[in-house]
């Protein structure tokens, strides 16, 4: 195990930038810790914290000035390999005839510094519905072949967290095949230590780390790791979910649901793993120059399953239990996996508060009950 100090990490950043990556970090904006192109250590949100429940996010300081010391927030890296715009093509009048012209891949090579394990796995659960199947998503594929992951171990659960109960973490394993990265740190603020033990999983990750002065971690450092590694735990009975949820469609707790729900698709556009989208075309006013628009989509919204004639789910309760089923039950059936990594970024930023857990749960119970 290896190490170096909490004042080195900008060296990790430069070494990074020095092979041509572009760094992505978290950094503190908008009264939420969201993911942005940084420049070093100056842009993290080197103090502070957050208290998260069901409907309800607020930021405040630590009582040290750990990097990482916080919950996910309302960004995913999905926004990054998978845009929630994207410009798939563009076309020009030349003459009588439209030339079409294929969007340029972005050839920038982008570093995602603060990964944690629900959002490793969150990206691999994206590399199944975007890369594995039939018919993969070029610019996906571009843009992830592209990319390098700097996982960071997690030191606090929010309420909302159920990554254990999902199998995606808290810990950040590099024999779950849901963990894919190329390096990944543990900070350790303890008392006036700030050190981070770092580990390389990847050839390119290890050719990063010779360019940074590093020392073998002591054993008293790895204790102390281990004293402040994350301890969750969870009775979530999630095997149970697919088919509870399968047996309970037209069970009367979904028009509860409608009561609550505002339709206002929140929780699909935190989802880190949700992939709906919607194409648009646009012409300008003289006609002579058109695009055509990747737009991220929700299953929330009436158009979503819009068919000549009318949308096929016209009703909230409808909605929600299309979204529901198909996050716990029927993506099982088509990738091999749920649809849900247990970040909890729906439960927070659901304005309502409505706990996807705690719904699965009671459609679950039901189900024990009728047996």
């Amino acid at each position: 195990m290896r190490a170096f100090e909490g004042n080195q990490l900008q060296d990790l950043m430069d070494a990074l930038q020095e092979r041509g990556y572009t760094l992505i970090a978290p950094t503190r904006r908008d009264g939420a810790i969201v993911y942005d192109e940084v420049d070093g250590v100056r842009d993290l949100p080197a103090g502070w914290t957050d208290d998260q429940s069901p409907g309800t996010y607020r930021l405040k300081r630590r009582d040290d000035s750990a990097f990482f010391g916080y919950n996910v927030g309302p960004h995913s890296w999905k926004r990054f390999l998978f845009p929630p715009s994207d410009r798939l093509w563009s076309a020009e009048l030349e003459g009588q005839l439209f030339q079409i012209h294929p969007q340029p891949p972005d050839e920038k090579r982008y570093a995602y510094i603060g990964m944690r394990a629900c959002e490793l796995a969150a990206v691999t659960v994206q590399d199944r519905v975007l890369l594995d199947g039939e018919h993969q998503d070029p610019a996906y594929q571009e843009r992830r072949s592209r990319a390098f992951f700097v996982a960071v171990e997690c030191r606090q659960a929010a309420p909302t967290c159920f990554c254990a109960s999902m199998g995606t973490g808290p810990a950040i394993e590099s024999e779950n095949d849901l963990h894919h990265y190329d390096l990944s740190l543990a900070e350790v603020v303890d008392g006036g230590r700030h050190f981070f033990l770092v580990q390389g999983a990847s050839e390119r990750g290890e050719k990063v780390l010779t360019d940074m002065t590093l020392r073998e971690a002591s054993s008293d450092e790895v204790e102390v790791d281990k004293s402040t590694a994350l301890e969750m735990t969870s009775d979530l009975p999630v095997e149970g979910w697919r088919e509870s949820l399968l047996g309970a469609l037209e069970d009367p707790r979904w028009s509860e649901i409608e009561e609550r729900c505002l339709a206002c698709g929140n929780c699909t556009l935190t989802c880190p793993t949700c992939f709906c989208v919607d194409v648009e075309d646009s012409t300008d006013l003289g006609g002579t120059h058109t695009e055509r628009w990747r737009h991220w989509d929700s299953c929330f919204n009436t158009d979503h399953s819009y068919l000549h004639g009318g949308s096929v789910r016209v009703s909230t309760e409808s909605r929600y239990r299309q979204w529901l089923t198909h996050k716990l039950a029927t993506w099982v059936d088509q990738f091999d996996t749920t649809g849900c990594v247990g970040c909890g970024r729906c439960i927070v930023w659901c304005p309502v508060g409505i706990d996807i857990r705690e719904e699965a749960n009671r459609f679950h119970k039901k189900t024990e009950e009728t047996r």
